[in-house]
């Protein structure tokens, strides 16, 4: 069977990691603004004050701001037909709560969908990700404050407005399901202990101290704004198509002991299944519901928001897939790294530089769960692997490490697509190299097109094309048939 007609091939982007231009524009800071780069093993580091004399990956990134006609042609050249990407809350709010939006930041992105409409490429865009305007951090409190609701759908409203007919594909938050971890409460939620948020103090951001109760309570906050989205959207362009984002963490039993498997279906609900069900199906799942009540950190909620969360499900279902990893009852196991989350040591794969295993077969078998369970339209929006790059002599650049992990996961979800899967498109993370989110460095290298900068944000900034960049021209071009 293979993909079908009209499959969407693309790459996918984040603001904070890709944009730079952190004051240009009319821009405000950021939640991201205010958090270091960090040494392999080492930790990011969050201040309420910034330093002038210390490095900010988002503060340049990889200075796309200066590059959008550039690098969104490098994309049309490999034949992209969409491209995921995030707005910046702070560029169109500065603040957050200011009175009016920034025109200057509406313009910066007209100029990105003019291009994308140029070239024929599709934005699928991230509404938050991951970078929550600094003054609703400091003032407000993240969405922890259920105020930052409002002020949330006010910013939607004003891209649904602005950009109707040139963005159909929206999702309201990056894997809104890392909210229930401790560093996901940081970067998602925007959630700050009071006392961090106008001193001057180094602290590891994940070592924050975030209490389960105030993540659930933003959770809860964040389901709702997704909600309501969802609602705004359909209400100002019927055509809107509205997904969700989860970082989809697949785990398996380390062992077929009874104990590890219960470990590992606890894992999946509370990772996982919580904030897709209520996404997708519109309600809490009664596992969730019983947690809540056992461990007394129930959500306080408003009259009418389950009715919100009822009527209101997402049109999609987009996620991210990086890695697996196992799940057991066992204190004293080796243990891997993970997308914000670890897990167990899988003897039967192999990991990366940085510790993430490689399970393409797991991506099948995630796919073929989501299809079993929601039954909606899906999209792989980010998928890749983060390695260092050598830059040869002559300026070439092979990566067939990153071929053979790109190659063997596309194989894996055309296998799910023949399954029965109905998934819709694939955008790799990162299609040109972007900072890593989890280390903030240049050296974790994702994408396809290099960028010559270095983890102290020295370089020039030229983007050269690795050997990946003909490689997947060609299977875009054979709508995933060539994988060669």
């Amino acid at each position: 069977m293979g993909f079908p007609k009209g499959f969407l091939w693309g790459g996918a982007t984040a603001a904070a990691q890709f944009e730079g231009g952190w004051r240009s524009g009319g821009k405000g800071e950021s939640l991201q603004d205010h958090v270091t780069g960090c040494a392999p093993g080492g930790k990011r580091l969050f201040n309420a004050v910034i330093h002038p004399d210390t490095y900010y990956p988002s503060h340049d990134a990889v200075d796309h701001a200066s590059h959008i006609e550039e690098d969104l042609a490098l994309l049309a050249e490999m034949g992209c037909t969409c491209y995921r990407m995030s707005i910046s809350w702070s560029r169109i709010f500065p603040h957050g709560d200011d009175d009016y939006p920034n025109e200057e930041g509406l313009r910066f992105y007209d100029h990105i969908f003019q291009t994308c409409e140029r070239y024929k490429m599709e934005p699928v865009v991230t509404i938050n990700h991951f970078d929550m305007p600094w003054e609703l951090v400091r003032r407000y409190g993240g969405f922890l404050n259920r105020e930052v609701i409002d002020l949330y759908l006010r910013y939607a409203r004003v891209l649904f407005e602005r950009y109707r007919g040139r963005v159909r594909k929206w999702l309201p938050f990056n894997e809104i399901n890392f909210g229930v971890l401790p560093m996901g409460a940081f970067k998602a939620e925007g959630l700050v202990p009071p006392a961090l948020r106008e001193i001057d103090q180094w602290t590891p951001v994940d070592e924050l101290g975030i209490p389960l109760r105030d993540r659930i309570q933003a959770l809860h906050h964040q389901l709702v704004a997704s909600a309501l989205t969802v609602q705004i959207a359909h209400d100002i362009d019927p055509l809107n198509q509205v997904g969700c984002m989860i970082g989809y963490i697949t785990k398996y039993p380390l062992t077929c002991s009874p104990e590890d498997m219960l470990a590992c279906q606890h894992d999946d609900r509370f990772m996982n299944r919580l904030c897709s069900d209520v996404l997708v199906k519109g309600a809490y799942p009664a596992f969730a519901l019983a947690w809540f009540e056992r461990e007394g950190i129930a959500p306080v909620e408003k009259f009418g928001d389950d009715e919100v969360l009822r009527e209101n499900a997402v049109d999609f279902y987009a996620f991210s897939y990086y890695m697996s990893n196992c799940a057991t009852a066992k204190a004293e196991v080796e243990r891997v790294d993970g997308n914000l989350l670890g897990g167990a040591r899988n003897p039967y794969l192999s990991a990366s530089e940085w510790g993430w295993q490689v399970d393409p077969d797991g991506l099948r078998y995630t796919i073929n769960e989501l299809q079993d369970r929601y039954s909606i339209p899906m999209m792989v929006v980010e998928n890749g692997l983060g390695a260092p790059d050598v830059v040869e002599d002559d300026g070439s650049i092979h990566d067939a490490y990153r071929i053979d992990y790109l190659r063997s996961h596309i194989k894996a979800m055309r296998d799910a697509v023949d399954d029965g899967a109905n998934v819709i498109g694939y955008t790799a993370w990162s299609p040109i190299d972007s900072v890593s989110s989890s280390t903030g460095q240049m050296s974790k290298r994702y994408g396809m097109v290099y960028v010559d900068r270095d983890d102290g944000g020295s370089g020039s900034g030229k983007r050269s094309k690795k050997d990946s960049f003909a490689w997947y021209q060609k299977v875009i071009a054979s709508n995933g048939d060539d994988l060669g």
